[in-house]
Protein backbone atom coordinates (compact mmCIF):
# COMPACT_ATOMS: atom_id res chain seq x y z
CA UNK A 1 0.00 0.00 0.00
CA UNK A 2 1.67 3.52 -0.93
CA UNK A 3 1.35 6.25 1.21
CA UNK A 4 -1.71 7.82 -1.01
CA UNK A 5 -3.53 4.54 -0.74
CA UNK A 6 -2.99 4.67 3.43
CA UNK A 7 -6.56 5.06 4.78
CA UNK A 8 -8.06 8.81 5.71
CA UNK A 9 -10.78 7.01 7.79
CA UNK A 10 -11.01 5.04 10.20
CA UNK A 11 -14.89 2.76 11.09
CA UNK A 12 -14.67 1.67 14.17
CA UNK A 13 -17.94 -0.26 14.94
CA UNK A 14 -19.11 -1.25 18.60
CA UNK A 15 -19.89 -4.86 17.29
CA UNK A 16 -19.36 -6.72 14.07
CA UNK A 17 -22.82 -7.16 14.17
CA UNK A 18 -23.45 -3.42 12.84
CA UNK A 19 -21.70 -4.21 9.85
CA UNK A 20 -24.56 -4.45 8.00
CA UNK A 21 -26.35 -0.67 9.16
CA UNK A 22 -22.50 0.66 8.03
CA UNK A 23 -22.82 0.14 4.34
CA UNK A 24 -23.72 3.03 3.16
CA UNK A 25 -20.72 4.50 4.64
CA UNK A 26 -18.38 2.00 2.82
CA UNK A 27 -20.16 2.92 -0.45
CA UNK A 28 -20.05 7.10 0.22
CA UNK A 29 -16.00 6.40 0.73
CA UNK A 30 -15.63 4.13 -2.37
CA UNK A 31 -17.58 6.49 -4.65
CA UNK A 32 -15.42 9.33 -3.89
CA UNK A 33 -12.04 6.84 -3.79
CA UNK A 34 -10.95 8.25 0.05
CA UNK A 35 -9.09 5.24 0.95
CA UNK A 36 -10.48 3.76 4.46
CA UNK A 37 -10.67 0.93 6.99
CA UNK A 38 -12.69 -1.10 9.82
CA UNK A 39 -12.43 -2.25 13.05
CA UNK A 40 -14.65 -3.65 16.24
CA UNK A 41 -13.48 -1.82 19.53
CA UNK A 42 -16.24 -1.47 22.27
CA UNK A 43 -15.99 1.33 24.44
CA UNK A 44 -17.60 -1.35 27.67
CA UNK A 45 -16.22 -4.62 26.38
CA UNK A 46 -12.80 -3.70 25.56
CA UNK A 47 -12.46 -0.40 26.52
CA UNK A 48 -7.89 -0.34 26.13
CA UNK A 49 -8.59 -1.25 22.67
CA UNK A 50 -10.31 1.87 21.76
CA UNK A 51 -8.65 3.94 23.27
CA UNK A 52 -5.39 2.85 22.13
CA UNK A 53 -6.86 2.83 18.16
CA UNK A 54 -8.13 6.73 18.81
CA UNK A 55 -4.29 7.41 20.19
CA UNK A 56 -2.61 6.22 17.42
CA UNK A 57 -5.07 6.96 14.48
CA UNK A 58 -3.31 10.33 13.75
CA UNK A 59 -0.11 9.07 13.88
CA UNK A 60 -0.95 6.12 11.13
CA UNK A 61 -2.48 9.09 8.80
CA UNK A 62 -6.29 8.66 9.46
CA UNK A 63 -7.68 12.35 9.52
CA UNK A 64 -10.92 10.70 10.60
CA UNK A 65 -12.63 8.33 12.64
CA UNK A 66 -16.23 7.60 12.49
CA UNK A 67 -17.99 5.39 15.25
CA UNK A 68 -21.08 3.21 14.86
CA UNK A 69 -22.69 1.89 18.26
CA UNK A 70 -25.80 0.89 19.43
CA UNK A 71 -27.56 0.97 22.81
CA UNK A 72 -25.55 3.54 25.14
CA UNK A 73 -23.31 4.13 22.45
CA UNK A 74 -20.56 5.35 24.16
CA UNK A 75 -17.99 4.56 21.61
CA UNK A 76 -17.50 8.04 19.47
CA UNK A 77 -17.07 9.58 23.00
CA UNK A 78 -14.67 7.31 24.27
CA UNK A 79 -12.96 7.39 20.55
CA UNK A 80 -12.91 11.54 20.99
CA UNK A 81 -11.41 11.60 24.57
CA UNK A 82 -8.75 9.75 22.90
CA UNK A 83 -7.43 11.79 20.00
CA UNK A 84 -7.56 15.21 18.42
CA UNK A 85 -9.14 13.68 15.18
CA UNK A 86 -12.74 15.05 14.20
CA UNK A 87 -14.91 11.88 15.50
CA UNK A 88 -18.14 11.31 13.79
CA UNK A 89 -21.26 9.44 15.62
CA UNK A 90 -23.23 7.06 14.06
CA UNK A 91 -25.94 6.17 17.15
CA UNK A 92 -27.70 2.45 15.59
CA UNK A 93 -30.98 1.09 16.32
CA UNK A 94 -31.93 -1.76 19.03
CA UNK A 95 -34.60 -2.50 20.60
CA UNK A 96 -35.87 -1.82 22.37
CA UNK A 97 -35.27 1.65 22.23
CA UNK A 98 -34.95 1.89 18.37
CA UNK A 99 -32.07 4.06 18.50
CA UNK A 100 -33.16 6.62 20.62
CA UNK A 101 -30.67 5.70 23.39
CA UNK A 102 -28.11 5.38 20.89
CA UNK A 103 -28.51 8.93 19.41
CA UNK A 104 -28.73 10.52 22.63
CA UNK A 105 -26.04 8.99 24.28
CA UNK A 106 -23.69 10.34 21.06
CA UNK A 107 -25.08 13.81 20.90
CA UNK A 108 -25.03 14.68 24.85
CA UNK A 109 -21.09 14.71 24.78
CA UNK A 110 -19.79 17.47 27.62
CA UNK A 111 -17.99 20.04 26.54
CA UNK A 112 -14.11 19.55 25.08
CA UNK A 113 -15.30 16.22 23.56
CA UNK A 114 -16.89 16.97 20.80
CA UNK A 115 -18.38 14.14 18.44
CA UNK A 116 -20.24 15.23 15.64
CA UNK A 117 -23.33 13.34 15.53
CA UNK A 118 -25.56 12.03 12.11
CA UNK A 119 -28.62 10.49 11.93
CA UNK A 120 -29.66 6.93 13.66
CA UNK A 121 -28.76 3.89 11.22
CA UNK A 122 -28.00 3.72 7.76
CA UNK A 123 -28.83 7.58 6.79
CA UNK A 124 -26.30 8.36 9.44
CA UNK A 125 -24.20 6.26 8.20
CA UNK A 126 -24.49 7.60 4.51
CA UNK A 127 -23.94 10.73 5.97
CA UNK A 128 -21.27 10.34 8.32
CA UNK A 129 -19.10 9.48 5.70
CA UNK A 130 -20.34 12.40 3.36
CA UNK A 131 -19.57 14.59 6.02
CA UNK A 132 -16.02 12.80 6.50
CA UNK A 133 -15.54 13.81 2.79
CA UNK A 134 -16.33 17.61 3.00
CA UNK A 135 -13.51 17.44 5.89
CA UNK A 136 -10.96 15.72 3.80
CA UNK A 137 -11.77 17.74 0.70
CA UNK A 138 -10.90 21.28 3.07
CA UNK A 139 -7.21 20.10 1.81
CA UNK A 140 -7.77 18.29 -1.85
CA UNK A 141 -9.07 20.55 -4.48
CA UNK A 142 -10.06 17.41 -6.77
CA UNK A 143 -11.93 15.77 -3.58
CA UNK A 144 -13.59 19.31 -3.37
CA UNK A 145 -14.70 19.10 -7.43
CA UNK A 146 -16.03 15.96 -6.87
CA UNK A 147 -17.98 16.48 -3.86
CA UNK A 148 -19.75 19.26 -5.91
CA UNK A 149 -20.53 17.21 -8.88
CA UNK A 150 -22.04 15.21 -6.32
CA UNK A 151 -24.34 18.29 -5.16
CA UNK A 152 -25.07 18.61 -9.06
CA UNK A 153 -26.23 15.22 -9.20
CA UNK A 154 -28.55 15.53 -6.58
CA UNK A 155 -29.84 18.48 -8.22
CA UNK A 156 -30.37 17.00 -11.47
CA UNK A 157 -31.94 13.51 -9.61
CA UNK A 158 -34.65 16.23 -8.16
CA UNK A 159 -35.61 17.88 -11.44
CA UNK A 160 -35.74 14.16 -12.57
CA UNK A 161 -38.35 13.64 -10.20
CA UNK A 162 -39.97 16.89 -10.73
CA UNK A 163 -40.75 16.03 -13.92
CA UNK A 164 -42.13 12.43 -13.69
CA UNK A 165 -44.28 13.77 -11.09
CA UNK A 166 -45.69 16.23 -13.03
CA UNK A 167 -46.27 13.99 -15.82
CA UNK A 168 -48.23 12.35 -13.20
CA UNK A 169 -50.18 14.88 -12.47
CA UNK A 170 -51.22 15.78 -15.92
CA UNK A 171 -51.85 12.17 -16.57
CA UNK A 172 -54.57 12.44 -13.05
CA UNK A 173 -55.95 15.40 -14.18
CA UNK A 174 -56.56 14.12 -18.00
CA UNK A 175 -58.39 11.02 -16.54
CA UNK A 176 -60.43 12.62 -13.81
CA UNK A 177 -61.96 14.95 -16.70
CA UNK A 178 -62.47 12.14 -19.14
CA UNK A 179 -64.22 10.36 -15.88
Amino acid sequence: MSPADSPQVGIVLGSDSDFDAMGGALEVLRRFGVPHEMTVASAHRSPARAAAYAQAAAGRGLRVLIAAASGAAHLAGTLAAHTTLPVIGVPLATAPLSGFDALLATVQMPPGVPVATVAVGSWGAHNAALLAVQILALGEPALARALSEYKQELARGVESKDAALQQRLAVAVQQSAAG
